[in-house]
């Protein structure tokens, strides 16, 4: 060992002068295609074999620090709480990373009898691929994941069977002569593997599974409600597709246009993450599905998102509004974005709280205008947008708070984020003559013009046919 550590010294003090003196200045720049190419995979390999010492160190740490006395633990000497912590201090990395270091160690790290014997490693043909570094941690744990909840359900040399096949796709040495595989690819071939080699199918799984699904809510904090949990992977898989379906790119057609007129940008520059895109995604499919008359009812009526707040508040757009089963109070904006997609009933409250009176429910846009309007207007309104209209809100270009009628004139098919932040987008929609007309912001369009847009094939195709 002090041989290997005098050799790590030695080698990170060349490495670090060698990188800090072949890099400096941005001299990679000046690389040729095949050098830059050449330093990447040279990395790659020194990555993996830094990943074997890391893996086996970590393993040993952990192996000295599971004493039933604390005192006697590798971890208590150096002062740290457990083995994540101190792989935490070694070596920089994050929690995450540490406790993936100690799952690698786990699949391939070498045992210790009760005699204090070496016994192999549950995967010895990776950790020999880790050691002559053909695989990194991620290649570890493409194979061991899979098949680590296999070793007391499946035969031991089916096991090892999969483990040397395993290794030899990691070298490029598979009985097909494929190319070394990389982590993704022998992540799919041990999950094939693992599907073949479990004898109790796939039930045991799917009633864990079953234990463990959930999604808790935790206190409204700034605005927002943290979310955790674990869903079905059917469930993920569905959510996965809706998602698709709403936020992909794709291209919607041209722009409906006067003639004359210039083309308009067709994509809207989108900023938001990909957590922001799947809770609006979310969002989209609450409001959809409360919104389909297809769920169970409460009270005899449909499940309805109770908003208050006060009219003078919301006609001057200050204040705030109270969601009923909900910790904090929201923005108008979001009562304004309630009011102008669901039911409105007008309650007076008299000055000491007693209710003078109930105005009658005006529902907003029924399914024949809802028709019409999506005939019209096609997609999402806002061009390169391209939300399909059955996920699409209705939005009232003069707002209800305001007197805007709920006439086929007055609404126009937006999707949940647009609908939601149409005020700081830049886009500006007004109706002209009962047509739906849109103003890019000054971000897209230099000098920006009212235009006519529509993603509608059936106006697509007129305009066309004019120009025939």
């Amino acid at each position: 060992m002090q041989a290997l550590l005098a050799h790590l010294t030695d080698i990170i003090g060349q490495t670090r002068e060698q990188v800090r003196t072949g890099l400096a200045d941005g001299e990679i720049l000046c690389a040729s295609d095949e050098d830059l190419v050449h330093a990447l995979s040279l990395a790659g390999e020194l990555q993996r074999l830094t990943d074997a010492v890391l893996i086996e160190a970590v393993g040993e740490i952990d192996r000295r620090s599971i004493a039933a006395d604390r005192d006697l633990r590798l971890t208590s000497r150096f002062g740290c709480h457990d083995v994540v912590e101190l792989v935490q201090r070694a070596t920089l990395v994050g929690p995450a990373t540490a406790a993936r270091l100690r799952r690698a160690a786990d699949d391939v790290r070498v045992g210790v009898s009760l005699a204090q014997e070496p016994m192999p490693a549950p995967l010895p043909a990776m950790r020999a691929a880790l050691l002559e570094g053909a695989v990194g941690i991620d290649g570890v744990l493409a194979v061991g994941d899979p098949l680590r909840g296999l070793r007391r359900r499946v035969n031991h040399d089916d096991l090892l069977a999969a483990d040397e096949i395993l290794a030899a796709e990691a070298r490029g040495s598979g009985p097909d002569g494929a190319p070394p595989a990389c982590a993704d690819l022998l992540r799919i071939q041990a999950r094939a593997w693992a599907a073949a080699l479990d004898q109790d199918g796939a039930e045991p799984r799917e009633e864990k599974a079953l234990r463990l699904r959930g999604l808790t809510f935790g206190t409204a904090h700034d605005g927002v409600v943290p979310v955790s949990g674990a869903l079905l992977v059917e469930v993920a898989a569905q959510f996965q597709r809706l998602h698709d379906a709403i936020v992909s790119p794709r291209t919607a057609g041209p722009v409906f246009r006067p003639e004359g007129s210039e083309p308009t940008v067709r994509e809207d520059d989108d900023v938001r993450t990909s957590a922001q895109k799947r809770h609006d995604t979310f969002a989209s499919v609450l409001f959809t599905a409360a919104s389909s008359a297809l769920l169970p009812t409460i009270g005899g009526a449909a499940p309805t998102l109770v908003v208050s707040v006060r009219e003078e508040d919301l006609l001057s757009g200050t204040g705030w509004a109270h969601i009923d089963g909900a910790d904090e109070p929201v923005s108008v904006a979001a009562a304004r974005h309630s009011a102008c997609t669901g039911v409105v009933q007008r309650v007076l409250l008299g000055a000491n709280g007693r209710v003078k009176r109930i105005g009658t429910e005006e529902r907003v846009f029924n399914r024949h205008q809802r028709r019409a309007i999506a005939l019209r207007d096609g997609n999402c309104l806002i061009p390169g947008c391209g939300v399909p209209a059955g996920w699409c809100e209705i939005h009232h270009v003069t707002e209800h708070a305001r007197g805007g009628a709920t006439h086929t004139d007055n609404g126009v098919l937006l999707c949940w984020f647009h609908h939601r932040h149409l005020d700081r987008s830049g886009w500006r929609i007004r109706m002209n003559r009962g047509v739906p007309e849109v103003l890019p912001p000054v971000w897209i369009e230099a000098d920006p013009r009212w235009r006519v847009a529509t993603t509608s094939p059936t106006r697509l195709l007129d305009s066309v046919r004019r120009r025939i």
